[in-house]
């Protein structure tokens, strides 16, 4: 599972993988074993290197408010993005009136842009290019209209959720 956090401000991409006995958390491209277990609801214990932690996890139904994390009695604030979600909300094709707002689904980098202002687009156009994690994605179009924005140029570093192009 791969998704992006922000955690006093700054933007960490996390990759989670349950392998047989232990689970490994890449962490802005730093690799981590350890063992989980979950005793009771919202308490879980990680063990890494020999060492136990205990944290204190609670998340809320609603999916803007952060995720807490008290670890030693440190009470940290993370904001979990699943850059999944992101993209699926970009390509709901329930809008078929109105503007549709294109956005990154993580941070990246714009590498070709495929539409022009006041251009006629059909459904599934390519509208614009970014990479992220050494791939290319296709950003399209989720209905048909018109480009009205292009907020962007290439070369653009952009983050997840950045709107990226307007369609009418």
């Amino acid at each position: 599972m791969r998704l992006q956090a922000e955690l006093q401000g700054k933007t960490i991409s996390l990759e989670i993988k349950r392998e047989s006995d232990h689970v490994v958390a890449t962490v802005d491209g730093r690799q981590y074993a350890l063992e989980v277990s979950q005793p009771e609801p919202g308490v879980y214990l990680l063990k890494i290197a020999g060492r136990v932690f205990e944290a204190f996890i609670s998340s809320s139904e609603d999916k803007s408010a952060p995720t807490e994390i008290n670890i030693h009695g440190i009470r940290h604030e993370l904001y979990i993005r699943d850059p999944r979600r992101l993209k699926a909300l970009s390509e709901d094709s329930s809008h078929d009136h109105g503007l549709v707002e294109i956005r990154s689904a993580m941070p990246g980098k714009v590498v070709r842009i495929l539409s022009t202002a006041d251009q006629p687009i059909l459904k599934g156009e390519g509208v614009i290019v970014v990479e992220a994690m050494k791939m290319q994605n296709e950003l399209k179009s989720p209905k048909d209209g018109t480009v009205r924005e292009i907020r962007v140029s290439e070369s653009d570093t952009v983050e997840a959720g950045q709107i990226l192009a307007v369609i009418e």
